[in-house]
């Protein structure tokens, strides 16, 4: 077998039923305001954010992440944080897998542009969550010391599928009723949006 067939091959047994998709309008909307409640009475900005809402693709056929994508132009000032309402839910996922999110290696490396609390984890449970449609909130950090400016469609950080374990005397049976980053939506206010007093300003 040649390296191409091996490939070829390895594509197509590693699949797994998982598959991203967009959360509805309605609850997009819904925690966007949440997160960014001055655009309460601004639908129509919302709308067009929605509307061009990019779903998670592999840069290249053997990346093991999914690239997701900002979905508006942003500003994080130095020291900065926000969350992020990406749209994108991962539906189908197998009772053994989860999500795992991680900064994307040259903003990390760079620009310490990174996941608040290092690396997100989307559980089974959470995808299929009716309360919230399993909608991604990803919340980023500007820990370098020069303000980020990013376009919107930009790619920020990187998601992926992976199989967890459970031990042999493992016997949880609870079920999820809460959501993903639920008890700090209220801390986002619109200075998250403002340019921050620092020396230097990175577009990227």
């Amino acid at each position: 077998m040649n390296l191409n067939s091996q490939n070829n091959l390895s594509s197509s047994t590693n699949r797994t039923t998982a598959k991203f998709e967009k959360v509805s309008f309605k609850q997009f909307i819904k925690d966007w305001i949440s997160i960014f409640p001055e655009d309460e009475n601004n639908n129509e900005y919302i709308k067009d954010i929605y509307d061009n809402i990019k779903l998670p693709v592999r840069s290249t056929s053997r990346s093991a992440g999914y690239d997701f994508f900002m979905p508006m132009h942003s500003y994080f000032s130095a020291g900065n944080e926000m969350i992020i309402p990406t749209g994108i839910k991962c539906v189908h996922m197998p009772d053994d897998k989860m999500l795992t999110i991680h900064p994307r290696s040259g903003l990390g490396t760079k620009y310490r542009f990174v996941l608040t609390n290092l690396t997100g984890i989307i559980d089974a449970d959470y995808s299929d969550s009716k309360e919230k449609e399993g909608h991604i909130l990803i919340k980023m950090s500007n820990d370098g010391e020069y303000e980020l400016d990013i376009e919107q469609g930009k790619a920020f950080c990187q998601a992926i599928i992976q199989t967890y374990y459970i031990t042999e005397d493992d016997n949880s049976t609870k079920i999820r009723t809460g959501a993903f980053g639920s008890t700090d939506w209220s801390q986002n206010t619109k200075d998250n949006l403002k340019y921050g007093e620092t020396n230097a300003h990175y577009k990227i």
